[in-house]
């Protein structure tokens, strides 16, 4: 589903299709049409993705659509082969590890995993880590120093799992730990926000020799929505909070 500026885009893609099916039903020539449609199409996206507010950013970084943590790790790793399990509790979905090669440099591949819909993201936590997924990281982490595998992470997540279980078994102290252990690395590591990085969660893995953001994801210490819930008083301050946030990958 289209956010809601992308309507005018989406309507008209749609309307260069049913122009291309017409054509091509009544064998018509409409490729002048057409290109003069096109042209019209890729100035609508730039224009509209260079003028976005901070919270449209929010909105596109968390978008349904976006690729997740197993889209690249299929299209940029070769012979991947996961790992489960942190060797204590148990596996935790919303963490993706293993390795994999990357030009033929075998790599420790960590990524945080949102679902694709709504059965997926309720089995990976909508990419919040428990206790279980960070001490994966870190068992991960050990694995890198000791087969000599640089790391590579991808970061997607709103923030850990802020559960009354997760609290429980060490939530927060686990994500020290994740940060520490990963800071102690031998081998050369990068993460890379692909959509939403959110707080401790997201710095757990993040904590690498290089640090890159794509366009139109957010890094930030709080969601907008929980910033408003502090500051305001009211989760629907959130386009508020996002503009004092400054959110403008």
């Amino acid at each position: 589903m289209p956010l809601q500026f992308e309507k005018p885009i989406d309507d008209l893609e749609d309307k260069i299709l049913d122009m291309r099916k017409y054509a091509e039903e009544q064998g018509m020539d409409l490729y002048e049409e057409i290109s003069l449609l096109e042209k019209r199409l890729k100035r609508l996206k730039k224009e509209s993705f260079e003028n976005l507010t901070r919270w449209q950013r929010v909105h596109v970084a968390r978008a349904a659509g976006r690729p997740t943590g197993l889209d690249y790790i299929d299209r940029i790793f070769t012979n991947f082969n996961e790992l489960h399990g942190d060797r204590s509790l148990g596996e935790d979905p919303a963490l993706i590890a293993g390795i994999g090669e990357f030009d033929e440099q075998s790599v420790m591949v960590l990524a945080q995993q949102k679902g694709r819909d709504t059965k997926e993201n309720i089995h990976r936590n909508f990419g919040m880590m428990h206790p279980s997924g960070y001490r994966k990281a870190m068992r991960m982490f050990d694995l890198a120093d000791k087969f000599n595998l640089p790391v590579i992470a991808l970061i997607d997540t709103p923030g850990a799992y802020p559960g009354i279980a997760a609290e429980e078994r060490g939530q927060a102290l686990v994500i020290a730990e994740s940060i520490k252990r990963m800071s102690e690395l031998k081998v050369p590591a990068i993460s890379v926000v692909i959509g939403e990085g959110g707080s401790g969660g997201a710095l757990a893995i993040g904590v690498a020799n290089k640090v890159l953001i794509l366009e139109n994801s957010i890094y930030s210490v709080i969601s907008p929505e929980s910033c408003a819930a502090i500051l305001w008083r009211d989760a629907a301050e959130a386009e508020k909070a996002a503009e004092a946030l400054k959110l403008t990958a």
